[in-house]
């Protein structure tokens, strides 16, 4: 698929903003991306209000392999061959996926709100148990309050630092590294060569 074609496609849609993307194109409206025409397809976005009309067009949604298995994304559907003759039946459809894009994009700065409402140091990940922080157990070993996590922690911080912090100079006398910045070479330019 080119961009003229899709151009052409999209006319009864409206204005749309194609863009490269991967390996062929990612098509937007209000910074919305609502589609994606790749090698393998013309795909809409979709969300649960449309799936079912995907499935019975028998639709599938887009899937890709990595070295290890097959990945689906279900959030965006391959879009039906007739839709392809009808650009009025298309039209409809983008928007469609156009309004699920834009359920989408409200549905995750909600969620980008209620976490910086949450503050820095709040945890939103829940263990299997449900409650917040239960991963960190106390320590067995007499009355410690520290947690396991914390103590691996700080025993990997304090050997790196043993490792890094300071070297032993030729006058016998431990001095410290210097900052990663002034360990980098600099470039042998024909400017600085002179130096």
């Amino acid at each position: 698929m080119d961009r003229d074609f899709l151009i052409d496609l999209f006319a009864g849609f409206g204005p749309v903003t194609i863009r490269r993307m991967f390996s062929g194109f990612g098509i937007s409206a209000d910074g919305i991306n609502f589609a994606l025409a790749l090698r393998s397809g013309l795909y809409l976005r979709a969300d649960e209000a449309s799936f079912a009309k995907f499935e019975d067009a028998g639709s599938k949604p887009f899937s890709y392999e990595t070295r290890a298995r097959t990945m689906t994304v279900r959030s965006y559907w391959q879009v039906p061959a007739h839709l392809f003759d009808d650009t009025d039946e298309f039209a409809i459809w983008a928007r469609d996926a156009f309004a699920a894009a834009q359920r989408a994009a409200l549905s995750k700065r909600s969620r980008t709100k209620r976490a910086a409402a949450r503050g820095p140091g709040a945890s939103s990940q829940k263990t299997k148990a449900g409650v917040p922080g239960a991963a960190k157990t106390k320590a067995k070993s007499g009355n410690s309050t520290k947690s396991t996590s914390a103590k691996s922690a700080k025993s990997a911080r304090s050997s790196k630092s043993a490792k890094t912090a300071a070297k032993a100079s030729p006058t016998g006398r431990t001095v410290r590294a210097p900052p990663a910045a002034s360990r980098r070479k600099t470039a042998r330019t024909p400017a600085n060569r002179a130096r």
